[in-house]
């Protein structure tokens, strides 16, 4: 059974909703603003899901939350959990402290715990240097096992 979900946009909400399609940076904001473009074009519910590669629901939740709170309703709700235990402060002062010289993750981590930082796991240190754009593949002492031998420095 097709559900023609109708719903009618003003000329000032329908140039909104195609600038967040075209330039949106955040993809859920994107394909909510398209869901409701194409909900205002008079396209059945089920079309809509089956063009976006989303559940029917989808499109009546987000039709339903866009009549009660409009451009507001595209943007996701705050998420449930534990806040991050390093800061944006703190990640930079250890990417700082990363890119100066070559430390180990424990080594950053106890000049990290020593400056007044918060106590976290190693893993959680690394994750969030990984988020932050660097590579941190193994322990830089490891890198350090392996020298290179020039054929000179062999002996008969």
């Amino acid at each position: 059974m097709m559900a023609r979900m109708v719903l009618k946009l003003d000329e000032a909400s329908r140039i909104e909703l195609e600038r967040i399609v075209r330039r949106g940076e955040n993809w859920r904001e994107r394909e909510r603003a398209q869901t409701l473009l194409l909900l205002d074009r008079g396209v059945f519910a089920e079309e809509v899901a089956g063009e976006l590669g989303i559940n029917v629901r989808t499109v009546g939740t987000t039709r339903s939350r866009w009549l009660e709170s409009g451009l507001e309703s595209l943007a996701d709700l705050p998420r449930s959990g534990a806040p991050r235990k390093l800061t944006a402060e703190h990640v930079e002062r250890l990417v700082g402290w990363a890119k100066a010289e070559p430390l180990t993750a424990p080594a950053l981590l106890a000049r990290h715990e020593a400056h007044g930082g918060p106590p976290v796991h190693c893993n959680t240190l690394v994750a969030r240097l990984r988020s932050a754009g660097l590579v941190w593949k193994r322990t830089r002492h490891s890198l350090k096992k392996h020298a290179t031998r020039l054929p000179s420095d062999t002996q008969p």
